[in-house]
């Protein structure tokens, strides 16, 4: 029987990374085949600024994914993040249709439809509805009410929106590239596919990916999502500050941060410095290393406090038992788990994408999360996973598979 081929394609602020997986149609596991990234251009804060650089850019990374499988991309999970994407809370309610009452999976998808019809604002498409919760008449607290039987049906659904512009602009660009996109998925949902386990969403967490220029989290609780969202600051504000602090270059700042960076300032000798020229042979200066981690650790103490705003938006602000988990590129700078417990006072972690198989180690990295996530994302709720299914549903894809084709 053939493999199933799934690329995902992971369109950072700095890099854009690729992840090709091999899916067994009869044991439903994947083997990643092949991974790569490279530079992206075009993009800023999950939108894109110059077409025609983001075109050359994924190209450029299609195209080395390409030589490593030895056989060419024809479509692909697409992450798509940015401020621009919104979540809101929405319910839709309809009349059972049979007339015994019983419930369904058409009524399901017509309670979800309604719930979209409510949510979705001017110049805004909807890339997820997510059910959080079903009411037959005045029951409610039911997670799959198929077959179950009473008159009215509500839902209480998660719904995950973007603009409608930047949308199209990437329909466009991959359209260039000549890739067929399967979906647009929320990068942090496919994040939480790669790197969180049943337990956690149960018992209550907050899933945070640490950008370029973004972080966005999620939090789920009883194995649902509760928030989204995307926060306008990332790692590039790090390296900002100490080019500021130190009046020294963007590049120069960045391998800093690599090399040197803390987010535990408290750890450092105060005598310890940084020979500049050992980075850049053009600069003659010495620097303190404290003075770096303490810049570093007051910008990173502000994305948690941000990220923590958010908790409080929901009551969620120390109360998740799961606590914090942290992915990204920038969940491997040295002491930000330890600064993010005392920040949220609560247990916190480096996520790390799992649930595949592979021989490629440089996988094995928070910095691929989302490309992995995206490889093992369900693109389609059928009606024997039906709406139960504690991540995201796509809903004009699960809908298709509502009726006999």
């Amino acid at each position: 029987m053939r493999l199933e081929i799934i690329t995902g394609i992971d369109l950072g602020s700095k890099t854009i990374r690729i992840a090709v997986g091999e899916k067994d149609p009869k044991t439903k596991k994947i083997k990643i085949i092949g991974a790569a990234e490279g530079e992206s251009e075009g993009i800023s804060k999950g939108v894109i600024s110059n077409l025609e650089d983001t075109i050359s850019s994924i190209s450029k990374v299609v195209e080395k994914t390409e030589r490593i499988i030895g056989t060419s991309i024809e479509r692909a999970n697409i992450g798509i993040s940015g401020t621009h994407i919104i979540s809101e809370e929405s319910k839709g309610v309809v009349a059972v249709s049979r007339a015994d009452g019983e419930i369904s999976p058409e009524d399901v998808a017509r309670a979800l439809s309604a719930a979209q019809i409510i949510a979705t604002p001017p110049n805004y498409e909807i890339l997820h509805i997510i059910p959080r919760s079903y009411t037959i008449d005045s029951q409610p607290g039911i997670k799959d009410p198929v077959g179950m039987t009473g008159s009215r049906l509500e839902v209480d659904a998660q719904v995950i929106l973007g603009l409608s512009n930047q949308i199209k602009t990437l329909n466009k660009t991959f359209y260039r590239v000549g890739i067929e996109v399967n979906e647009f998925i929320f990068s942090i949902l496919a994040c939480a596919e790669s790197v969180l386990n049943r337990e956690q969403k149960e018992l209550g967490v907050v899933l945070v990916n640490l950008g370029e220029t973004t972080a966005s989290m999620a939090v789920f609780e009883e194995g649902d999502i509760l928030k989204a969202n995307v926060l306008p600051i990332g790692s590039r504000h790090i390296t900002a500050d100490i080019a500021i602090g130190l009046q020294i270059p963007m590049k120069l700042a960045e391998k800093i941060k690599i090399n040197y960076g803390t987010a535990k300032p408290e750890t450092v000798p105060k005598y310890e410095q940084i020979n500049l020229s050992e980075l850049d042979e053009k600069i003659k200066t010495i620097v303190s290393r404290k003075e770096v981690a303490e810049i570093i650790s007051a910008r990173c103490e502000e994305i948690f406090n941000l990220v923590d705003e958010e908790l409080k938006k929901i009551g969620r602000s120390g109360k998740l038992p799961a606590g914090v988990v942290l992915t990204g590129a920038a969940a491997q700078l040295d002491g930000i788990a330890e600064l993010a417990k005392r920040v949220f006072k609560l247990p916190t972690s480096i996520g790390f994408p799992s649930g595949y198989d592979t021989a490629i180690d440089k996988i094995n990295d928070p910095s691929f999360s989302a490309a992995i996530g995206l490889v093992l994302w369900n693109p389609a709720y059928s009606i024997e996973s039906s709406p139960k299914g504690t991540m995201g549903l796509k809903f004009k894809n699960w809908v298709k598979n509502l009726w006999p084709k």
